[in-house]
């Protein structure tokens, strides 16, 4: 089991979604919900591509963190 940060970003139409360690692998959806399920099914598709075509699977390095700042 691999775990890929994903970030979500909120748009006039409902969410998107991209993994900065998979480049090219993106997804939408209408709620918050619906864009996680699709970017599970997005990151497993993309897997699965790599290997087919005998591609190295890049191992997920980022991270994230919120910080503080005064406003």
């Amino acid at each position: 089991m691999m775990q890929y940060l994903i970030v979500i970003e909120q748009t006039p139409t409902g969410y998107s979604a991209y993994s900065p360690d998979l480049p090219g692998c993106i997804s939408t959806g209408a709620t918050r919900e619906e864009v996680e399920q699709n970017m599970r099914e997005a990151v497993s598709f993309h897997l699965e591509g790599l290997k087919l075509e005998g591609l190295e699977i890049p191992p997920p390095t980022t991270s994230s963190a919120y910080i503080n700042v005064a406003a």
